[in-house]
């Protein structure tokens, strides 16, 4: 099945809504946090919980399509992919040089913004993250270790998140600073009710991409996005699949009723943080190794964390670098930090 590409007017809808397309396959769009943190409004949860800083993070995608039409997306756009790429595929750096160009030019009206401090106009140039994972699948891009590796010379953390549908992709990757699985539901019968995917064999694929996840020395996120009363139940069988793919750190974040997701949820079903914090609680008494580490209100999101991996909850970036752009393996205990550090 080829992979089928966006009509005009889906291209044009998404741009109304500050898409930039980048090349063939490629995209950016700026976070709301990205601009909150630049205005001195706070970060994303992705600073308190790890200390990335938002003002210096790219989002983007290297892949508009995917293999879920998950029920909880906000994205309206979809098109599906084949099990293997189709069509053209763009040179690494061309991609890193012309989305790092369409985000600062999406942001270039802030620096007239009297809210913006001066040392925020002039360190959101400097860009210091990228996180992929604006829409579509951006781990199915052929030359994906290349990517990440010029991300990492160029002294760019990367976190890569994945729907858990692509293991080989997973199994192949070499460095990445923070890889995310979406594991959305405790059952094969309520996943597939969720997320739709296109895989017939989606739930094998879970399975193997959890037991890749496992393998990794770098670190590794599971997140869960709570739906009330549709996903929000079995934490033990959340447990079993979080214990197979074994990983540092465990997001659970609350469904947000926006966008596309309108369609098939009702506002109701967004839960309050407080309902959020009560089912991770729930988690923990299936995975005593983990605990509740931190947590971030406004994004209504619960971190925990492996216990063995405490001493390394925050990211030292210029060891990572130097561990990667020497040609090692980056592993967490070697790159991980106690305490925030600068990058």
């Amino acid at each position: 099945m080829p992979l089928v590409q966006l009509t005009s007017g889906q291209r044009n809808v998404l741009e109304k809504q500050q898409y930039r397309f980048v090349g063939s396959h490629s995209a950016v769009k700026v976070c709301y946090w990205t601009k909150s943190m630049m205005k001195n409004e706070g970060g994303c949860y992705k600073f308190v919980f790890y200390g990335i800083r938002s003002h210096q993070c790219l989002q983007m995608t290297t892949s508009l399509f995917c293999a879920n039409r998950c029920t909880f997306c906000w994205r309206g756009q979809k098109a599906p992919v084949s099990e293997s790429w189709y069509g053209p595929i763009d040179e690494p750096s061309h991609i890193i040089k012309h989305a790092i160009d369409a985000h600062l030019g999406l942001l270039v009206g802030l620096e007239g913004n009297d809210k913006v401090p001066k040392r925020m106009k002039e360190e959101y140039r400097s860009m210091r993250h990228v996180a992929l994972s604006l829409t579509g699948e951006p781990i199915t891009y052929p030359r994906l270790n290349e990517l990440l590796e010029e991300f990492h010379r160029r002294k760019i953390s990367t976190f890569l998140v994945t729907n858990a549908q692509f293991p080989e992709a997973i199994e192949n990757i070499k460095n990445v600073t923070q890889l995310y699985l979406s594991v959305d539901a405790p059952t094969q019968d309520l996943l597939k009710d969720i997320d739709r995917p296109l895989f017939k064999d989606y739930y094998e694929r879970l399975l193997k991409s959890l037991d890749a996840a496992a393998r990794k020395k770098f670190r590794t996120c599971i997140r869960l996005t709570i739906i009330k009363g549709k996903n929000d139940l079995h934490p033990e069988g959340y447990a079993e699949l979080i214990k197979r793919g074994d990983p540092d750190f465990i997001e659970v974040k609350a469904y947000m009723h926006v966008g596309a997701s309108l369609i098939y949820h009702s506002k109701e079903q967004s839960p309050e943080h407080s309902h959020v914090k009560a089912f991770a609680l729930e988690l923990l008494n299936h995975l005593p190794e983990y605990e509740l580490v931190s947590e971030h209100l406004p994004s209504k999101v619960v971190l925990l964390v492996k216990k063995e991996a405490l001493p390394y909850r925050f990211i030292d970036f210029q060891k990572f670098f130097e561990i990667v752009n020497s040609g090692g393996e980056a592993k967490i205990e070697d790159y991980g930090s106690k305490k925030m550090m600068a990058n």
